[in-house]
């Protein structure tokens, strides 16, 4: 009875799964919140860095240590967490998360050393904060079909929703309670808002409607194949992701440390590296859009090529109000580069493997990040000047546009819809 009845309710699991549906996008609404919220881990060290090196009377470089720990956990979360959604869903791993970043806000809270306070940053907020980027979008990205890209782009932009929110909410409670009150207050916030979202993701998609063309297979009107192996194609777009970061980190990780130089104050820096968040969160929308009509690859070429041009652009321009400008060109060109690997994944990757795929892509861009922040103040330490570190950066993004060429290039056209 069993055998003969479970083909039947597999069939009305699949019939009834609907893509681009109203629940889908209702479920897209509750991940850019949960993002938002749990990407409170990659902003709130920044913000209470100062006090932290101040009250624990420590050097600017061990002030940073906290900082580098949390980009390494939320470099190998993203990876790690990437395979339980695949196995056990989002909501598990969400729920997880939530109570990694509550006992983590906590615990560095109580803290009286930098080194216990690293750990805790590295082991449970970064981890725990990668929870709400490469897993939650590799999630989102199931429910969508004709609107993958823009769904994905979304997602996203919780990460940078979380920059241009937290510091906000967070500034206030430093200067009045101390930073430790601030970090309390985020850890409280993640358990209670986390959790009872997390258990509004628990629907899954039928197990057979994951290898259903008619479900979660690409969309006709950008559907393609490529002529590389999955692992050479996940090789190239890990190449890839480094090279792109390591450019995109050096205007986002070095802006207030230029200004700064250039006498135009560390005021002037935040407020261009906050131009470059937004701009990030519109770029990341309208990129979205574009991929759902033209495909993951060609959209990350041309938000590549973008990002070169813009990092050009810092080369002879320096006055005050022309670094305003490129901040906002520079933001408004590269926001869409990430979430396009996403895309990249699930346009060409089986459905089934998009947590583990997406994390390994996506851990690869982190550590392009950290590589280019790092690298770029050597090279300044070098030569005395930024001029060569984006040249750099320059060099690593041409890199990237190189390899994404190639995936182009051994991309096969789907034919058109209708032939035979």
């Amino acid at each position: 009875m069993n055998a003969s009845t479970s083909p039947n309710v597999a069939a009305s699991a699949t019939a009834t799964f609907e893509l681009d549906g109203r629940y889908s996008w209702t479920r897209l609404a509750v991940s850019v919140v949960l993002a938002t919220v749990g990407s409170a881990g990659m902003w709130s060290v920044v913000l209470v860095m100062p006090a932290v090196e101040q009250e624990f009377a420590i050097a600017r470089a061990d002030a940073a240590l906290p900082y580098t720990a949390t980009m390494i956990g939320f470099a190998l979360g993203n990876l790690l967490l990437g395979r339980v959604v695949d196995r056990f869903g989002i909501t598990p791993c969400l729920i997880l998360a939530a109570v990694m970043l509550g006992a983590g806000f906590a615990g560095a809270a109580m803290t009286h050393d930098i080194v216990a306070f690293s750990l805790l940053q590295g082991a449970l907020i970064g981890i725990g904060t990668s929870a709400s980027f490469g897993p939650l979008i590799a999630d989102v990205s199931h429910w969508f079909r004709r609107r993958r890209g823009i769904a994905v782009a979304a997602a996203a932009s919780g990460n940078y929703l979380a920059g241009a929110i937290w510091p906000m909410v967070l500034k206030d409670i430093v200067a009045e309670d101390g930073w430790r009150a601030a970090y309390f207050v985020v850890a409280a916030t993640c358990i209670v808002v986390m959790i009872p979202l997390a258990l509004m993701l628990r629907r899954r998609i039928p197990p057979d409607a994951e290898t259903d063309p008619n479900t979660v297979g690409r969309d006709p009107r950008t559907a393609g194949s490529v002529s590389l192996s999955p692992r050479a194609l996940q090789w190239l777009l890990a190449i890839a992701g480094i090279g792109c970061c390591v450019a995109m980190s050096m205007p986002q990780v070095h802006i207030v440390a230029l200004c700064a130089d250039l006498g135009y104050g560390v005021t002037a820096g935040a407020e261009m590296l906050s131009i470059m968040v937004a701009g990030g969160v519109v770029s990341r929308l309208a990129s979205g859009f574009l991929a759902d009509h033209i495909g993951g690859v060609r959209t990350l070429i041309l938000g590549s090529i973008l990002q070169m041009l813009a990092l050009m652009l810092y080369l002879p321009f320096d006055g005050l109000t022309s670094l305003y400008v490129v901040s906002l060109v520079f933001g408004l060109s590269q926001g869409g580069i990430v979430p396009s690997y996403a895309i990249i994944v699930r346009e060409y990757l089986p459905a089934r493997e998009a947590g583990r795929r997406v994390g390994t892509v996506i851990m690869a861009t982190v550590i392009g990040m950290a590589l280019g922040g790092w690298l770029s103040g050597l090279i300044y330490d070098w030569t005395g000047s930024y001029q060569a570190a984006f040249i750099n950066g320059i060099a690593f993004n041409a890199l990237n546009i190189a390899v994404i060429a190639l995936v182009l290039w051994r991309t096969k056209e789907a034919p058109p819809l209708g032939a035979a």
